[in-house]
């Protein structure tokens, strides 16, 4: 464990181009101790926001990460998608890899206000995001932020790590240490219902409820999906 956080984007700055490899090879992406048996990795969240949200929906990742992998995905499965993230060189890097959604992708800070207006999205991604951020953010702006964004009835999934306080840990995949932040689940689950959010519960064996997982560093995750109230 670490007291001094690493937040700064500079890791993502210096791997931009290896980090979209990384995440359409989907290097990182397949999941191990999972709590739920139909979640092997991100390719599953994928199959259940499809099934959550039909195609033709607008939608918001937050957090789209170099190469946005996954707008790209979703805007050739048919979604009405776009794309922010706080790096330059990651939408940079998204707009060399997939010009074809270049006028989807633009840089935006979720540490600040999103330039949307209110109810603009079907359907709102933030995976692994918010462990760059301090929570007091996170709970106070962030958070609200996806919320206020989203229509009635429609989903969020968010992905995070979770635990106590900071954690620095090796990453083979780039020969470095990083350093994330960790989030208290409940702490998350509360602030989300503060906002009008419930979690989407598991339902004749599909993916739903809070699911826990490692990925390959290893760390330990959640992710679950959540409804916006009508």
């Amino acid at each position: 464990m670490s007291r001094t956080p690493d937040y700064s984007e500079s890791f993502y700055r210096r791997h931009a181009q290896r980090y979209a490899e990384v995440s359409h090879n989907f290097i990182q992406s397949v999941y191990t101790e999972a709590s739920h048996p139909l979640l092997e990795g991100d390719r599953d969240l994928m199959v259940r926001i499809q099934e959550l949200v039909p195609p033709g929906s607008r939608g918001l990742d937050a957090g789209c990460g170099a190469g946005a992998r996954d707008v790209y995905f979703y805007w050739q499965n048919g979604y009405d998608i776009y794309g922010v993230d706080a790096v330059e060189e990651n939408i940079r890097e998204a707009r060399r890899l997939h010009p074809e959604i270049a006028g989807r992708v633009e840089v935006a800070d979720l540490r600040k206000g999103l330039g949307y207006p209110d109810r603009s999205f079907e359907f709102v991604l933030c995976n692994a995001v918010i462990q760059h951020i301090e929570p007091d953010v996170t709970l106070g702006m962030t958070l609200p932020e996806l919320a206020r964004v989203l229509k009635a009835g429609g989903v969020l999934q968010l992905m995070f790590k979770y635990g106590d306080g900071v954690a620095t840990v090796y990453d083979r995949d780039y020969g470095v240490d990083r350093t994330f932040q960790l989030y208290a689940v409940d702490e998350v689950l509360d602030a989300l219902e503060g906002q009008g959010l419930r979690v989407v519960a598991e339902e004749s064996g599909k993916l739903g409820g809070i699911m826990y997982f490692k990925d390959p560093k290893p760390m330990d995750h959640c992710v679950f999906f959540a409804r916006k109230d009508s």
